[in-house]
């Protein structure tokens, strides 16, 4: 795994290339961000980097949360999340990262929470067909069959029926970088990114330098 950064999602929009030709993008907030602890083989039984983001007041967080914090520089971070690296060695407790880190890549993975549609019907959750709608018919959207009578008697577990829909988290990857702002920390990205605006995203870079 390499390291990422954190930022949210703003919305989509679209642009035009050279060409003319209409392009779908997604306009990311990301970083900056801050190395908040590093861990080590030695000390904790694998590489790793563990990132700060997104600046609260101090009674957001709790004061365990406080202490930990304050061996990075005292910033009050919201979020915090780890990557796995062997690269260890190449950052420093406290570290600031960049939108600086994006101009030698040409394309990124985003990692975030799909949205949530609450509960939902077969016909929804699992693209099933529906029943008659006429001549008497009194099954519409029910599921139908979900299982034999006496043997086995239950329901076999997996079997697909109606529950909680979205929500989950969702990786899309090799997404093209269309523009870098770094004065205003703007990430913009070819096509579209999990999660609503306002999403919190884990935005990581491929081994694939311009």
């Amino acid at each position: 795994m390499s390291l990422g950064m954190l930022g949210h999602k703003i919305g989509m929009t679209q642009i035009f290339d050279e060409s003319g030709n209409v392009i779908p993008v997604t306009v990311l907030h990301v970083g900056p961000c801050i190395i908040t602890q590093i861990k080590t083989v030695l000390t904790d039984g694998y590489d790793a980097v563990q990132i700060g983001y997104d600046n609260v007041l101090p009674q957001k967080l709790t004061k365990p949360e406080q202490g930990h914090l304050k061996k990075s520089g005292g910033l009050n971070l919201k979020y915090l999340y780890e990557y796995k690296i062997s690269n260890v060695n190449d950052f420093i407790l406290g570290q600031t990262l960049s939108m600086k880190m994006f101009e030698d890549f040409s394309s990124i993975t985003i990692t975030g929470k799909s949205i949530g549609k609450g509960f939902a019907c077969n016909q929804k959750r699992h693209n099933f067909g529906r029943g008659p709608m006429t001549h008497g018919s009194k099954n519409h959207r029910a599921p139908g069959s979900i299982g034999a009578g006496t043997t086995p008697g239950r329901v076999i577990p997996g079997k697909k029926m109606a529950g909680r829909l979205g929500g989950n988290k969702i990786t899309t990857k090799n997404l093209e970088i269309i523009k870098i702002d770094s004065k205003e920390n703007l990430l913009i990205v070819k096509g579209a990114v999990p999660g609503k605006p306002g999403n919190l995203l884990s935005i990581q870079f491929l081994d694939n330098k311009k």
